[in-house]
């Protein structure tokens, strides 16, 4: 009998090793390492030659006789989901979608399998039975003939029945529950995550077949599996929001065929998940009276602008050290802003609590949104409301001064869009648009203070 092979794995990032070390040497994390067992003496590739005609020949090509052409992509019936992707389905990409347990990715993706019916669909389940998943798809109301089910586990079985159906989309849910029979170590383990996911990503890129890889993540919101996964595959999606807010948000964290900075919003409804076509009129609270601690930023996520709603509570500190306390927004930049303030504007936030957070539960990046955060903390400090139909759009340095934002001018065509009368943006913005071809009243402002005197 041969000797059973055993390896060490990082859960960590999946580097390999024959021992136990305790530092890992690729991550520098410690004590991650885990022994699994391998078992690759009967491995044996699958052959896709007749899969959809002649296997693509290996050889190499002279960069100068490569015909490079416009790549054809699939387009769904979800424009956010096309967004999120660059423009559509690239054939033969591999895309790892994850997200929290619960937040919807299975019935995403399930709606987005059925709304399909122009091709082939194969959803492959190793999580819910047949049933299960038929339940679901009643409740999404969608009919689809080309659609087709597999509950199973075994790699091995799935190629077996891809042969068969030929299909021209796979998702798989979840790429945790996938096992292969050449390794000999449970489902969800480093290397059969690994080895799963390299027998799709073959598959995928021998027959130019788009695959959907669902996978899980873990206590500190990265994907569960070896690092290496994500280097695997061609598009990384995050699907996330709070399970308290009806709205989901779905995020490219990497793309190789498109932007990373890009986002879909949806909303969760008895009949799956709705696109969100104008988020900003669902991000900006409707109120009948105007209260103080409320300023609207004009931010942008890729190539969409929002308006969203920043919300700051200034109150007097009870105890010795003043709390900070943020929502959606990153606490070191607050910490920034406040002490721009107190040396810029000398207003007194030391013995104060604040509190910001920004409405819908979206989380910004976006640095634009820094004048919105000031004007809110100054309303709420002063307790006087902001003028209505008001918005903001620049960046805060640390002398005072109002930067310049990228892409002011769809910014202010969103908010002319949305009924705003003034938009107040950076002077050195000025450059770099029209304000006479815009009804909306621009405001140009360079200093805190003085957008300060502008709005008190």
């Amino acid at each position: 009998m041969s000797k059973i092979k055993t390896a060490f794995f990082c859960s960590n990032c999946g580097y390999e090793s024959m021992k136990w070390v305790g530092k890992c040497p690729s991550c520098s994390q410690w004590n991650t390492f885990v022994e699994e067992v391998l078992d690759k003496g009967n491995a044996k590739e699958h052959n896709w030659k007749d899969f959809k005609g002649e296997k693509r020949a290996t050889k190499a090509v002279a960069l100068q006789d490569v015909t490079v052409t416009e790549e054809r992509r699939i387009v769904t019936k979800d424009g956010e989901l096309n967004r999120v992707l660059g423009g559509g389905v690239v054939p033969g990409s591999i895309i790892l979608v994850g997200g929290e347990p619960g937040i919807g990715k299975s019935t995403l993706f399930l709606q987005h399998g059925l709304m399909m019916n122009e091709i082939v669909v194969l959803y492959i389940s190793g999580e819910e039975s047949e049933s299960q998943i038929k339940m679901r798809a009643d409740r999404l109301k969608i009919k689809n003939d080309n659609f087709y089910l597999l509950t199973e586990t075994s790699v091995q079985s799935i190629f077996q029945e891809i042969k068969k159906l030929q299909p021209q989309l796979v998702i798989v849910d979840s790429i945790q529950t996938i096992q292969s029979s050449l390794i000999d170590s449970s489902a969800g383990s480093v290397s059969q995550i690994r080895e799963c996911a390299a027998e799709f990503q073959r598959f995928a890129k021998e027959t130019n077949t788009p695959v959907f890889l669902i996978g899980h993540i873990t206590k500190d919101g990265s994907i569960a599996g070896p690092k290496i996964l994500e280097h695997m595959v061609d598009t990384v999606l995050q699907f996330e929001g709070d399970r308290h807010y009806a709205y989901r948000i779905l995020r490219t964290l990497k793309n190789r065929f498109g932007s990373t900075s890009e986002l879909g919003i949806y909303e969760m409804t008895g009949d799956g998940m709705r696109e969100v076509s104008n988020p900003s009129e669902i991000l900006i609270t409707q109120r009948e009276e105007q209260l103080s601690g409320s300023a609207i930023a004009a931010s942008l996520e890729g190539m969409r602008p929002l308006l969203i709603e920043v919300q700051a509570l200034v109150t007097q500190s009870v105890y010795g050290t003043p709390q900070r306390t943020v929502s959606g927004f990153d606490l070191r930049r607050l910490q920034l802003l406040l002490a721009v303030l107190e040396k810029r504007g000398g207003f007194l936030f030391g013995t104060k609590d604040v509190f910001v957070n920004i409405a819908g539960g979206l989380k910004v990046e976006d640095p634009s949104i820094d004048l919105a955060v000031i004007c809110a903390l100054l309303s709420s400090y002063e307790d006087v409301p902001l003028p209505p139909h008001v918005c903001f759009a620049g960046e805060v340095g640390l002398n005072g001064e109002i930067r310049a934002v990228n892409r002011i001018e769809q910014r202010i065509a969103e908010a002319e869009k949305l009924g705003f009368e003034k938009i107040i943006v950076s002077k050195y913005n000025k450059k770099s648009f029209d304000p006479k071809a815009y009804k909306i009243q621009v405001v140009p402002a360079g200093q805190v203070h003085e957008v300060y005197q502008f709005l008190f």
